[in-house]
């Protein structure tokens, strides 16, 4: 179900013709796009016995993260061809799409238990207003109107009372979205938090690499996306060896600590360039960032599965995502909020 959502969502938003109407088929390509990162990890987990989790979860974390940093490459070259146009970034994850589709109908046969759920249709809405509260905020403060406005208080005072009411639904609910029992356990807690870092990280490093490519260096959208292989084969090869790693030697935490201390250089070191940073060192930086995000963003998923009862299994796999996806998006706002807001600091 979720693959065919995607698959509608993204035909129609290829097929937009005003910006309100893409907003809103973006939507729906969203909920399918989230229930696919979730699933993916549910049944993986299913399927794969924890000691030879590591290894499936690093090649899954290599494509994840290569696809993530790569789209700005194809997305490049798809509007840089005049046939084909920014239509086509939506197009053309179809095909792929319909190929899972079929491959999983066909191959993918994991026992069913049917029972009855609630679902928790209230702690889901209050999560969404509170954290879409906070995140239009941080997009349009400084640039629609000021950080110390009205505008500001009504935005912060609405996001905080909705995180406030989720919070207590979900200490009522009978199925709750994200179950709160999950953060008594440190092991998981810290996961999370260090998945909001991770996403930060990967979708905030891509959206400001692009327009520090474009904008300061003046490289066309597809150059901007060739100049960032480094760091996809730094996340290709990092999450690949560290899983296989993991399965050998049934140890994951030094891999999430150097990965973390390498994002955390990594970032130190882009935090150096300018516009006449040698291209080649820039290679380098980011070669550093993508071997740390590549030993951390998928390990830390495989850390939570390791963790927790079976019974928590799709809640805390999800949950994971969700902050991770939480983390992307904070940071590609962030990211976009200092471009508008300092526009020429690349270039002094």
């Amino acid at each position: 179900m979720s693959i065919v959502i995607f698959i509608v969502g993204s035909m129609l938003a290829g097929l937009s013709q005003s910006v309100d109407t893409l907003i809103g088929w973006r939507v729906l390509q969203g909920l399918g796009l989230g229930g696919l990162q979730a699933l993916v990890q549910i049944a993986m987990a299913a399927m794969i016995s924890p000691r030879e989790r590591g290894r499936y979860s690093g090649l899954l974390g290599s494509v994840m993260a290569v696809a993530t940093v790569g789209g700005p490459l194809l997305g490049g070259l798809l509007v840089d061809t005049s046939w084909l146009g920014w239509r086509w970034c939506f197009y053309v994850g179809v095909p792929f799409a319909v190929v899972a589709l079929v491959l999983l109908q066909r191959t993918l046969h994991l026992p069913v238990t049917k029972r009855e759920v609630t679902i928790d249709y209230l702690g889901a809405g209050f999560l969404a207003a509170g954290v879409s509260a906070l995140l239009i905020w941080v997009t349009l403060a400084g640039s629609r109107f000021a950080w110390a406005s009205v505008e500001t208080a009504l935005f912060l005072t609405g996001g905080v009372l909705a995180i406030i009411a989720f919070v207590v639904t979900e200490l009522r609910a009978t199925e709750p979205i994200v179950p709160l029992r999950l953060f008594k356990d440190r092991t998981t807690t810290l996961a999370i938090v260090a998945s909001v870092a991770i996403g930060v990280a990967m979708f905030g490093s891509t959206v400001f690499l692009g327009q520090y490519l474009q904008i300061s260096r003046g490289y066309s959208p597809t150059a901007a996306g060739l100049l960032t292989i480094p760091m996809v084969g730094g996340l290709l090869v990092s999450s690949t060896v560290s899983g296989i790693l993991i399965t050998r030697h049934g140890t994951w935490k030094r891999y999430l600590v150097a990965g973390s201390l390498l994002v955390a250089g990594g970032f130190g070191l882009l935090a150096t360039i300018d516009h006449a940073t040698d291209m080649v060192l820039l290679g380098v930086f980011l070669a550093v960032l993508g071997i740390g995000i590549g030993m951390t963003m998928q390990n830390l998923v495989l850390a939570v599965q390791n963790t927790v009862a079976a019974t928590d299994l799709g809640a805390a796999s999800a949950a994971v995502a969700f902050f991770r996806s939480l983390g992307g998006t904070i940071g590609v706002s962030v990211s976009r909020c200092s471009a508008r807001c300092c526009p020429t600091g690349w270039a002094t």
